[in-house]
């Protein structure tokens, strides 16, 4: 055997043992009756062309490898922001397995969240009672002090009635009647994790401003001079958020985060098991229909949610990810404008400190192509810093973008001149993806872990600022809004850089003329 007690080998050595390696070659010649070789080849190296390419952009029925999740995985996203709130997914409970899984795998904490565990029976006859039982039993065991309710696809192929469950739930005392329960509606075979953050977080702020879905009377706007900030579905919500904290305490405003997930999400490890931790309280929510304004990180991300503040008489001031110095230069201004305080000492310290970096390592940068894929908000803020950089933003794709996005995108390019030749593309998936690196190559690619498959296909290097990251660790730490979260981003691209220059200039006596000991 390759291992006992006496040896045990990691799994990155182990497979490459002998008896592991017969074992996969007859696996191969006896089970898979795969094509030869030589034919596979010849089909792999077809589909790096411009022909493949084209017909690969020619397809409308079927979805390769999409750069995006599903409504409800938005949805917990936005339950884990709320203090002491508990997501409850109607649906199946391996779909809530996925949706716990991911986010712990990417933010390395447990998230919390429940299923009603729906089967073939409530497939048939619906799940009211499925709806009962999981209420009780997510109350009296786990004491939240609110559970929002989402669902899978399950619930809404079948078209369950999540406010009559809910309002009959509570006439069978699984909560108590005054219990705040409220929920969105969040199909998974339509939208993406954005489209159900936007559904829950505008589920939320209906149930509190609303009355409660019919049973209060309706909150009434009294004006105050306060600001709300929504920051949008975001994988580095716990650096972004406490950057976004120390800006508005700067400032010196008074202000309500709506949906707060960032220490949810951090927790330390002292003993003490935290199923809850931080997030914005009930009474902040209520608050928050008091607002002069509300900031949205997340123009795209937030939609619904954003029609319904302004609705309500409030100012909405709708960014997308404001990453580098215009996006950050933007936030701030509005910010002043809408408080009329200047903008602090320090940050327009932090913001020339920025551009001095930034003038450091142009000549590293400068002309270098990128692609990128991920949510439409963070693709804006990613390509508007790339241009300040004087590098080319060549291939900008968002399976859940739309023409709207495309056009915003375009309008980057058209304003800079390292975007001649760039180009957007809603709807797309990584596969499309794969057919541009192969056939327009760029020198590095952005995205999420998925896109490490990309990297190893077409040996374009890999930078991971997109969510999920699940092959590092502790990316989500640290910001990339702001000034300060520019400066981590460009730190960010200048590693990937010099760590590919050295790999390229390795081999003694052959390419490590350039094998340098300054950069």
């Amino acid at each position: 055997m390759p291992q006992n007690a006496d040896k045990v080998l990691d799994h990155e050595l182990l497979f490459r043992e002998p008896e592991y390696q017969d074992l996969f070659a007859r696996k191969k010649n006896e089970f898979e009756f795969n094509h030869s070789d030589a034919k596979i080849q010849e089909i792999v190296q077809w589909t790096k062309t411009e022909d493949y390419k084209q017909k690969n952009f020619a397809r409308d029925s079927l979805v390769v490898n999409p750069a995006k999740a599903c409504q409800p995985l938005g949805a917990v996203y936005v339950a884990n922001g709320f203090h002491k709130t508990l997501s409850f997914v109607h649906g199946s409970q391996g779909c809530v397995a996925y949706y716990r899984s991911h986010f712990s795998r990417h933010f390395k904490e447990p998230t919390s969240c429940v299923s009603s565990s729906m089967t073939e029976d409530a497939a048939v006859f619906g799940g009211l009672n499925n709806m009962i039982d999981g209420l009780a039993n997510s109350y009296n065991l786990y004491k939240p002090e609110m559970i929002a309710v989402s669902t899978t696809c399950m619930a809404e192929v079948i078209g369950d009635d999540l406010d009559a469950f809910i309002k009959n739930s509570k006439q069978k005392g699984s909560v108590p009647a005054e219990f705040d329960v409220p929920f969105a509606h969040t199909p998974a075979f339509v939208g993406s994790h954005i489209t159900g953050y936007d559904n829950a977080l505008l589920g939320i702020l209906k149930h509190f401003w609303d009355g409660k879905a019919g049973t209060t009377e309706p909150l009434v706007r009294e004006p105050n001079e306060s600001i709300n900030f929504i920051g949008g579905f975001d994988g580095f919500v716990v650096g972004n958020m406490k950057e976004i904290k120390r800006i508005f305490g700067l400032f010196g405003i008074d202000y309500t985060i709506i949906c707060d997930p960032s220490e949810s999400w951090a927790t330390p490890t002292d003993g003490e098991f935290r199923m809850y931790n931080g997030g914005t309280t009930k009474e902040q929510v209520e608050k928050a229909l008091n607002a002069k304004a509300t900031i949205v990180f997340q123009e795209f991300c937030c939609e619904r949610t954003a029609k319904f503040i302004r609705e309500k008489g409030q100012e909405v001031v709708a960014l997308n990810s404001p990453i580098g110095v215009a996006g950050t230069d933007q936030f701030l201004m509005e910010l002043s404008r809408l408080t009329g305080k200047p903008i602090p000492a320090e940050l327009e310290n932090e913001r020339g400190l920025l551009v001095d970096a930034m003038a450091d390592s142009q000549a590293h940068l400068h002309g270098k192509r990128f692609a990128l894929y991920g949510d439409p908000d963070q693709l804006l803020g990613l390509t508007q810093f790339i241009l300040e950089l004087g590098a080319e933003p060549a291939h900008v794709l968002a399976t859940n973008g739309d023409s709207d996005w495309a056009a915003k995108v375009q309008a980057l390019f058209d304003a800079s001149p390292y975007g001649a030749g760039c180009k957007a593309y809603p709807k797309r998936d990584l596969w499309h993806m794969r057919s541009l690196l192969f056939t327009e190559p760029v020198d590095f690619l952005i995205g999420n872990t998925y896109g490490k498959y990309l990297e190893r296909d077409t040996g374009t290097p890999l930078i991971r600022l997109v969510f999920p990251i699940f092959d590092r660790h502790h990316y989500h730490r640290y910001p990339i809004w702001g000034y300060e979260g520019a400066m981590r981003v460009l730190v960010t691209f200048l590693d990937e850089f010099f760590e590919t220059l050295d790999t390229n200039t390795i081999i003694p006596g052959k390419t490590d003329y350039s094998y340098d000991i300054i950069r």
